[in-house]
């Protein structure tokens, strides 16, 4: 109702104060889907960013069980290396000790053999030749049995040393790599 003061109509106080209601009603509302729009949107940024930090987590722990599991099988090589190694060294030094043994027989049995044969000379001269003669030969056969052993030596060296040599060649190449 509009009531009339001074000639003039007075504004309808109720009409006003639904207006006014109205306008901050949508100004809430609309302030409070604002609000509700930024927290769902720092919701879904924080969530994006957890399921990132997660996915790089569980990636980064897979590189770590990786590299330790490379590294047990790394270790496990090297150790079954050792022990390869260890026992064509142990094969071959029972070779070289049994090769040493056959050789002072012979030596042993060459010496009966001189003894022997010294006992049956019958002048001076037959011991001195008899005496050079078998000194010559034992030293070439010395010779010939130290050689074979320096060869047999050299050879399981390098026997007993290539697994060993094979783990380094790999350790530098896959640590080469890495680095």
């Amino acid at each position: 109702m509009a009531v009339k003061k001074n000639g003039e109509p007075l504004v309808d106080a109720t009409a006003t104060a639904n207006e006014t209601v109205q306008a901050a009603s949508a100004a809430a509302k609309k302030g409070f889907d604002h609000t509700v729009g930024a927290l769902k949107d720092g919701v879904s940024g924080a969530m994006a960013g957890f399921e990132k930090t997660q996915t790089e987590v569980k990636a980064n722990m897979d590189k770590v069980m990786k590299s330790a599991e490379d590294m047990v099988s790394f270790g496990q090589g090297n150790v079954e290396a050792f022990v390869k190694s260890s026992q064509i060294w142990a094969a071959g030094v029972q070779d070289l000790s049994k090769a040493m043994a056959a050789t002072a027989q012979a030596q042993m049995d060459a010496a009966m053999s001189t003894m022997k044969a010294l006992a049956g000379v019958k002048s001076l001269k037959d011991a001195v030749e008899l005496q050079t003669s078998l000194t010559r030969s034992s030293v070439e056969a010395a010779m010939a049995e130290t050689g074979k052993l320096t060869d047999a030596s050299m050879k399981l060296a390098e026997q007993a040393l290539a697994p060993i040599t094979a783990r380094v060649t790999l350790a530098a190449e896959k640590f080469g790599r890495a680095a």
